[in-house]
């Protein structure tokens, strides 16, 4: 089912919610995508694995796909996006989720696993940097991204402008695995049909980083966290991973993460990539169900 949730006066997201293929006590799954991508941006391939134990929630940040494009008239901060996941999870009527961020949504994950626990079943943080990684003196991006990234504002017509997203995805996969120019091709036209729109999203970087230079309070999560190591990732490469299950698992003898590697996998959802990366997304949810059915006290609200 598709809705649109305004997350604020004259500002909407779109939202799809999907029902797991079975009845399950299971808690829901929020996909969190990345700067700059709609929902759409999560394979179908992906959501549809990940519904056979759970009822699935994708959305369009701010900015992007069918969600308001407004930022001239109502700017935010990137951190103002992860209030808009719970506002999403409010209108889904969702009390607790199983919630994954990719890239920027990993980002976005750090801070609702920080500000609002209550609201996490899990946590699962999939090409992406420790809040605070900045000061960490830990590799960046390699300079044909960097480049790339400095054109994607440049004004392209609509053939132009998709074989300029099919060259960004195959600099983002890392090379470490075939890139099918056809399977980002076919990515990019569903997510310009689903927009309406040729141009690339770009408000993300215009917004505020204020507020993510948090890394010190990264070892106070008590959620259940799983760390995916993407190895090709050339956006946020190793050992970013591994920082980041570190700060989280901070000093205690049974740290609340996990980290785990996917073979090949760069910056991108390639189909190559998606049956072991939904495999460990089901286990890591199954295990925080279990965990959590063996404390007493913990909330049950679906």
């Amino acid at each position: 089912m598709e809705r649109e949730v305004e997350i604020e006066p004259g500002v909407t997201l779109w939202v799809e919610d999907l029902p797991a293929h079975r009845e399950t006590p299971a808690h829901p799954v929020l996909l969190v995508m990345g700067a700059n991508a709609s929902g759409i941006g999560w394979p179908d391939a992906l959501v549809e694995l990940l519904r056979e134990r759970h009822r699935v929630v994708r959305y369009d940040h701010r900015d992007t796909g069918r969600s308001s494009h407004a930022f001239e008239d109502h700017p935010y901060g990137i951190a103002d996006l992860a209030g808009d996941a719970l506002t999403v999870l409010d209108a889904c009527g969702i009390g607790r989720a199983h919630v994954v961020g990719m890239s920027m949504g990993g980002v976005l994950v750090q801070l609702l696993a920080l500000d609002a626990p209550d609201r996490l079943a899990s946590a699962a943080l999939l090409c992406t940097a420790a809040l605070g990684a900045d000061l960490a003196g830990l590799p960046g991006p390699p300079r044909d991204v960097l480049r790339m990234w400095q054109e994607m504002h440049d004004p392209r017509d609509e053939r132009s402008e998709l074989a300029w997203r099919v060259e960004h995805w195959r600099r983002l996969s890392g090379g470490a695995l075939p890139f099918e120019p056809a399977e980002f091709e076919e990515l990019e036209r569903r997510v310009m049909a689903h927009s309406g729109r040729v141009e690339a999203p770009t408000a993300h970087a215009q917004a505020d980083p204020g507020g993510l230079d948090r890394g010190d309070e990264l070892g106070t999560i008590t959620v259940p966290t799983l760390v995916v190591e993407a190895p090709a990732d050339p956006v946020n490469p190793p050992p970013h991973a591994a920082f980041l299950a570190e700060r989280i698992a901070g000093r205690r003898a049974a740290p609340p993460v996990r980290l785990v590697s996917i073979e090949g996998m760069g910056h991108a959802l390639p189909s190559a990539v998606l049956e072991p990366l939904a495999w460990e997304l089901l286990e890591h949810a199954a295990e925080a169900e279990d965990e959590a059915a063996g404390a007493p006290g913990q909330p049950t609200q679906r």
